[in-house]
């Protein structure tokens, strides 16, 4: 079956408002032949005379009054496909976003990201979700519309993604424990009980890594599959954790922090999304609340700033 002409349901459209062929041409540019010639073809197409002789004008057919009507919502609707979007009215907006997150964003910069989305779109609601994993088929299926994290090899590479957050490990224990006093050498650090995060249950990571050219390794005690529990544990107890600074912030109130005395790869926390989104308002708009509540969150002016995606935790 052949594919019909689509240009024809523009002439179409023209010819049954005028009535016409001269009118019509006028309205399209046409010469009359021109015109002629397109009511020909699409007489041919449709296989109905569309409009007919009488006296000396036309007068439509049965099949062409029941046409009117469609036809004009049809070109009506594809010009509304065609054309650019109008400008995003947020106070009129109604919609729900999913954003999967990396553990800490939503207790650090949630507030933030929350109150600028409701002063901007009191009609938009935001639906954080866990990130197990590094899996691109949420974003891909459209069960995600955003999602933070550190870019890996399994990442999707159609997947689209803009840096976001420079983050560095720093060790967290108790108030009152031993290394929250007095200068922490590699050799204290390491001679102290400590909690390995892996969401992979792995016994190393990257601390371990920078202190393996002093000649030194943790004692590792337990293995936990995220920040938050291993800040909770530390917490309670004499155990050394080490996460990242900036996504664990809220999370350390009441603890003592320190730089780690090893140097430790940076990770970059970036913001990803799929390509089908790039050119959606909406979905424009909220990255920019994203980045806008990281960046009031951050001292650092550069923290923000684009930049390779370093090694991601073990």
């Amino acid at each position: 079956m052949s594919t019909p002409d689509l240009n024809l349901l523009v002439t179409l459209d023209v010819l049954l408002q005028e009535g016409s062929v001269a009118r019509a041409a006028v309205r399209l540019r046409l010469s009359p032949s021109a015109m002629s010639r397109a009511l020909a073809r699409l007489r041919e197409t449709t296989g109905d005379p569309l409009l007919v002789r009488a006296g000396r004008g036309l007068v439509p057919t049965p099949r062409a009054v029941e046409l009117r009507e469609r036809v004009s919502q049809l070109v009506q609707d594809a010009q509304a496909v065609l054309r650019p979007a109008e400008k995003l009215d947020l106070q009129q907006l109604i919609r729900t976003f999913t954003l999967r997150t990396s553990e800490g964003f939503v207790e650090n910069f949630g507030p933030s990201l929350i109150a600028r989305v409701g002063e901007q779109a009191p009609g938009v609601r935001l639906r954080f979700v866990p990130k197990p994993d590094k899996d691109s088929a949420p974003l891909r299926d459209a069960s995600v519309d955003l999602e933070t994290g550190v870019v890996g090899k399994t990442t999707a590479p159609e997947v689209r993604a803009q840096a976001l957050i420079r983050d560095r490990f720093i060790g967290v224990v108790r108030m009152g424990h031993a290394l929250s006093q007095g200068e922490i050498t590699p050799a204290r650090y390491a001679a102290g009980r400590h909690i390995c995060v892996s969401r992979r249950g792995l016994d190393r990571g990257p601390v371990d890594e920078a202190l393996a050219p002093f000649g030194l390794q943790r004692q590792i005690v337990t293995t936990v599959a995220g920040f938050s529990a291993a800040l909770a544990l530390a917490r309670a107890s004499d155990l050394i954790a080490s996460v990242p600074e900036r996504h664990t912030g809220n999370l350390r109130a009441g603890m003592h922090s320190f730089p780690l005395p090893v140097a430790t790869p940076e990770i970059t926390v970036s913001l990803l999304w799929h390509p089908r989104l790039d050119a959606d308002p909406a979905h424009r708009w909220l990255r920019g609340c994203v980045r806008d509540a990281c960046a009031g969150q951050l001292t650092d002016a550069s923290a923000c700033a684009a930049g390779p995606a370093s090694a991601p935790l073990a």
